[in-house]
Parts: structure tokens; C-alpha cells; sequence
């Protein structure tokens, strides 16, 4: 936690809500320099007091701790083997079901349909099926699951997709 970025959240959130330090404080039943060494960087509120400064501030206890920045919560990790595997099986479907067989096809041309593009030439070509495995992963990364840098570096043979891929969990906050 920076101290020096809540004080400032805190100091921010005042003046969006255009009070003063003073006024702050008396809602709070605190002084006018108490506000004002939180905003300065110098101490941190009390934890019994963080709740009301959220209410009075009109935001989270989260919010205010952070400095304003997102905290970021995975909601699972992700192996680039996991998701070779889960594209291998639609390949499997159609050696074992046959590729004219209704169940494979409506998954296929779902897929197709949804992604402008023909999935089945990714069975054939190393390159095309690994495109599949980063757009596979971007959109676990949009919704929010995690990725081991080393893991998509290993994982992976053509470095483009590595990049986009190591990109992309940049932008999410993964290291």
C-alpha cells in the first residue's frame, strides 16, 4: 500500500465531493489535521473510521486504500496445455464422430460463425492452430483468469504469438 497515493485518493475524493478538510473531519468526528496528515502522506485513517470516510466520499474502502488504482482478482489460472488439449478435442470429435456428423458440424460451424474464419484449417497447420490457442487465451485472460509468463513462453513455438499474448497479460497487470 503507497500511503502517499491514498492520501492523495483521499484529498481527490474531497474535493470531488467539494468539502473541506474541515468539513470532512467534522463528519467524521475527527479534526480538520488529521485530514489533512492523510492527505499528506504522513498516517493512514483508522480502521474504524474507513467505512464512514467511504460513505461520506461516496466510494469503497478498496477504492480508497489503493490510491484509486483497480485491485486485480483472477478468477482462475489457465495452462497453455490445457487449452492445446480443450482445441485438440474438437479435432478428436471429428475422427470419432466423422466430419459430416450434425453434432460436430454445428460445433465447428458455431465456432466458424462466431470467429469469421474456418477452425478446421488449424487442424492441418501448426501456425493456424496456434492463433487459435492465443485468441483461446486472450479471451480467458478478458474474463479474467491468469497466465504463467514462463508457462506461454514455453508453450508456445512461434514468438508473434508470444508477444501478443505477453501483451496482453501486461496490459492485465500479469508479470
Amino acid at each position: 500500500m503507497d500511503i502517499k497515493k491514498v492520501g492523495n485518493q483521499i484529498s481527490e475524493l474531497r474535493k470531488i465531493k467539494g468539502l473541506t478538510q474541515s468539513e470532512l473531519g467534522e463528519r467524521l468526528c475527527i479534526s480538520f489535521q488529521a485530514v489533512s496528515k492523510w492527505e499528506r502522506g504522513e498516517t493512514l485513517p483508522d480502521t474504524a473510521i474507513l467505512p464512514d470516510l467511504a460513505n461520506v466520499l461516496e466510494t469503497t474502502v478498496d477504492f480508497i486504500l489503493t490510491g484509486g488504482e483497480r485491485m486485480v482478482e483472477y478468477k482462475g489460472k489457465i495452462a497453455i496445455s490445457d487449452i492445446i488439449q480443450g482445441l485438440r478435442c474438437l479435432e478428436n470429435m471429428r475422427d470419432l464422430l466423422g466430419n459430416k456428423n450434425i453434432i460436430y458440424r454445428s460445433a465447428i460451424n458455431g465456432i466458424n460463425d462466431k470467429m469469421n474464419t474456418d477452425i478446421e484449417k488449424a487442424f492441418s497447420d501448426d501456425y493456424i492452430f496456434e492463433a487459435f490457442v492465443a485468441e483461446a487465451v486472450i479471451q480467458n485472460l478478458n474474463m479474467g483468469s491468469y497466465v504463467d509468463i514462463t508457462d506461454v513462453k514455453n508453450s508456445l513455438k512461434y514468438e508473434h504469438f508470444k508477444k501478443i499474448i505477453i501483451g496482453y497479460c501486461s496490459k492485465k497487470g500479469i508479470k
